[in-house]
């Protein structure tokens, strides 16, 4: 018995053509005009609709072992098909840390039982994510984490991430930063610009994310390592990024859709639905995120999905923590955004989403072809709306974007050709 796809639009040299896809054992078995069907055969007319392949989020936190109040591998994986992703990235800020094989171990066994979409776990660069001792990266590789990343907090010395490079280069993984010198920090809670002035409270500077990502590029250039920067907010980041690929350093680096949308002035008040880290920049950062993401310094589009508790985001905003969710939001801003004015095509943003996240970091997915797993996001693209936090299945419903206006909208989620998302 297959599963057929049938009359999709799909996207071919910026034009629209129809196709059909069958699908058997969870890959798609062709890819043609017209595929007849068989009286056993699972038939979806998708006329009407336009056909992609599923997103790929690899800068998700599921919160799962520890924090279950904000989030679990279900409630974040159920989110995840609802936003049209079929594979994502769980960061290891969990309690406990991923940073032994053991604990590494028992969260596979919870995505094997609980997640509706594929999910691949980092381990920590270091022990607990303190900065200090280095994770046994062999272990942890032989294990089967995706990558290795300290997430939420930066990597401090240099002799911490020169040795880290060493040891992800030796297992050909890559190291996957979150770029923040804490010296540099100044407790603070927004940007340090115009709206730490108009807000009054401690700011965090541009050079805080800047001056790490500087020095990790010349140690990804010692080590010849691949060098993953999360969430850029800054033009100074999005500048030393492009020079060590013109370099030819293997740097690659993510955007989220709030960097690209938002900037500081949106923040009007101490709303901590606005609080973020890396902190919303100015109006010219967010522009230099814009070219560098439409020039190719910038390689994809990643959410820093990032749930909370509705009481702990009710705290002043000097003591809430940052972060907001993303994976429910995201196409509908960014096709509203971005496509319908112009800033790219559709065929562009299904690439930030899908084809470039998967080319980086070498998956099987990605990409509509023969062959290839049946990871497939059904979009509606004509569908015009705005955005109702309390129809998230998230449990986070910390969002900037509330009563947003969206146009896109998901009708379907394909998994391996099971659909986790639509009517069946």
């Amino acid at each position: 018995m297959a599963i057929l796809l049938k009359n999709g639009y799909f996207a071919q040299n910026e034009e629209m053509i129809i196709q059909d896809i069958k699908i058997e054992a969870g890959i798609i078995q062709e890819i043609s005009q017209t595929i007849p069907s068989k009286a056993e055969d699972t038939v979806y007319d998708l006329s009407g609709y336009y056909v992609s392949p599923g997103f790929i989020d690899v800068h998700v936190h599921l919160r799962e072992p520890g924090g279950e109040h904000k989030e679990t591998i279900q409630s974040g994986t159920r989110a995840a098909a609802k936003g049209g992703y079929t594979t994502i990235c769980a960061m290891p800020n969990t309690n406990p840390v991923p940073s032994t094989v053991n604990r590494l171990t028992a969260i596979q066994k919870i995505i094997k039982e609980d997640a509706l979409v594929k999910v691949y776990p980092y381990a920590s660069i270091t022990n607990d994510l303190k900065g200090e001792d280095l994770v046994d990266f062999d272990a942890l590789t032989k294990a089967g984490c995706f990558q290795f990343t300290d997430d939420g907090v930066g990597v401090q010395t240099a002799d911490a991430m020169y040795r880290a490079m060493q040891q992800a280069k030796r297992n050909d993984k890559a190291i996957v930063a979150h770029c923040e010198e804490n010296s540099l920090i100044h407790d603070g809670c927004v940007h340090e610009g115009e709206v730490s002035k108009r807000l009054g409270v401690n700011g965090i500077p541009s050079i805080c994310e800047a001056t790490q990502i500087a020095r990790d590029v010349l140690l990804s250039e010692a080590t010849d390592c691949h060098y993953h920067v999360c969430h850029v907010s800054t033009k100074e980041s999005v500048r030393v990024i492009r020079d060590a690929k013109r370099a030819g350093i293997h740097v690659t680096a993510e955007v989220t859709p709030h960097h690209l949308l938002l900037n500081e002035d949106d923040v009007l008040s101490k709303d901590t639905n606005f609080k973020m880290n890396p902190p919303l920049r100015s109006k010219e950062d967010q522009q230099a995120l814009i070219e560098g993401l439409k020039d190719g310094t910038i390689d994809f589009i990643a959410t820093d999905h990032a749930p909370h508790h509705v009481d702990e985001k009710a705290l002043p905003i000097e003591k809430a923590p940052f972060g907001i969710v993303g994976l429910e939001t995201a196409f509908g801003l960014l096709y509203h955004h971005l496509v319908l004015k112009g800033t790219c095509t559709l065929a562009q943003l299904v690439n930030y989403l899908a084809v470039k996240p998967a080319e980086v970091f070498q998956l099987k997915q990605g990409d509509l072809a023969v062959g290839k797993p049946a990871d497939i996001t059904v979009l509606d693209i004509d569908y015009n709306g705005s955005i109702d936090k309390n129809t998230f299945v998230s449990k986070g419903k910390n969002t900037p974007f509330d009563q947003q206006e969206i146009s896109g909208k998901v009708i379907k989620t394909f998994v391996d050709g099971k659909i986790v998302f639509g009517e069946a």
